[in-house]
């Protein structure tokens, strides 16, 4: 076993339609950086390397940001990884410190989005996903509608096809964390809305409507990984939250094997939460906080199976009892996950990491789940990359 890791300082902007905020990139990296460093009572000095994470922009951007806060000549990597950017860069820095080679790491995410769909940004060149739309396009065609979208909302019809859900099963999860984000300051949208409202909103590719579908965001997130000895040097024990299992997995062969729901990642979230239940020692059932990537409503439906939440074609009867909000069994994206707290791409696996290390501190005000003690995490990227992290706080006070 290496190093214990703890996570120290967490910090995020409020996330913001795109062209919303006179901003740019070393803004949201300074903004969310200063804040996780505040958080933690340290200087910037005190960090002994940092990976950055951004899908959009040049090749030394994350340096670019980084200036804003020191220039210091430590190590700097730059991550992309998709849609779980955040997260890989969180993996990073903790390997470093879980290896012996940091006592103090920074994991920073941001992304300057554009408005609408998310598209091919390079057409002289093999799409990285061209696989996946292959697939997609020979089991089920394509229409005119956002490309994740329709990959997604397959996984959701194959997932209705097999175990009778309805239409009305992935309007609630988008019902939920719309109402959750009500209470969550940093979240894009914090609009309630009744199931009515999201059944009835413009269908972007059925099942799913615009109100289940994460839209595209500005902002930054960041979080500070350090040692055990860090944090007792610092006197960091009532704060920090220690990460007890993490696990990255990227595609297998059974990506392509004809289901949607594992074109979209099921296979790699099932393969990675296994292995973070065997070594943390902790199981679905200890869990008391998920911050999850609903990207759409239909793979926050289908992961909560992927999740071991519930068994096979099981997680329409979740949903439908409330078992994933308050007063349930686990509260699922108390933040208001993607669809409504926002998705800039290289900022949304931290920004999970803030949610859950608050919650576990006890700090996460109107959003608070009462006496959160575990806490799991979920970030996905299509093409692909899925990386799950459990988290234990109380665990040096």
């Amino acid at each position: 076993m290496g190093e214990r890791t703890f996570v120290i300082g967490v910090g995020m902007t409020k996330f913001e339609k795109p062209g919303s905020r006179d901003w740019d990139y070393p803004d949201m990296g300074r903004e969310a950086g200063k804040k996780a460093l505040d958080d933690a009572g340290i200087s910037y000095s005190e960090v002994e390397a940092a990976f950055i994470g951004y899908c959009y922009g040049d090749s030394t951007a994350g340096q670019r940001a980084l200036y804003e806060l020191g220039m210091t000549g430590i190590p700097a990597v730059n991550v992309n990884n998709n849609c779980s950017t955040g997260s890989s860069a969180l993996f990073l820095a903790r390997r470093f410190v879980e290896g012996g080679l940091s006592n103090c790491a920074l994991a920073i995410g941001f992304e300057k989005m554009e408005k609408g769909s998310l598209g091919l940004k390079f057409m002289d060149r093999t799409p990285p996903m061209d696989r996946h739309f292959m697939d997609m396009k020979d089991r089920r065609g394509v229409v005119a509608a956002p490309p994740a979208a329709q990959m997604f909302g397959n996984a959701g019809r194959e997932y209705m096809e097999k175990y009778g859900v309805t239409k009305e099963v992935f309007a609630k999860i988008g019902e939920k964390n719309h109402r959750h984000s009500v209470n969550n300051p940093y979240s894009q949208f914090q609009d309630e809305y009744t199931l009515e409202d999201i059944l009835n909103a413009p269908m972007i590719y059925d099942p799913l409507t615009k109100l289940q579908c994460c839209p595209t965001s500005d902002g930054g997130g960041a979080a500070i990984v350090a040692s055990l000895s860090f944090v007792r040097e610092h006197g960091l024990e009532a704060q920090a939250v220690e990460i007890v299992a993490q696990e990255m997995t990227t595609d297998f062969d059974s990506t392509f094997s004809g289901s949607d729901m594992s074109l979209v990642g099921f296979d790699m979230t099932r393969a990675a939460a296994e292995k973070v239940y065997e070594k943390s020692g902790y199981g679905p059932e200890d869990i008391d906080v998920i911050e999850l990537h609903d990207c759409f409503s239909a793979n926050e439906l289908i992961t909560y199976e992927a999740l071991k939440l519930c068994g096979e074609g099981k997680a329409g009867e979740l949903i439908n009892s409330g078992a994933v909000t308050y007063g349930g069994s686990v509260v699922v994206n108390p933040s208001g996950g993607l669809i409504s707290k926002g998705h800039p791409l290289g900022a949304t696996g931290l920004a999970q990491c803030s949610e859950l290390t608050w919650q576990l501190r006890g700090k996460a005000d109107k959003r608070q789940v009462t006496g959160a003690k575990i806490a799991l995490q979920h970030n996905l990227g299509l093409g692909g990359a899925a990386v799950v992290t459990m988290y234990k706080g109380g665990t040096l006070n």
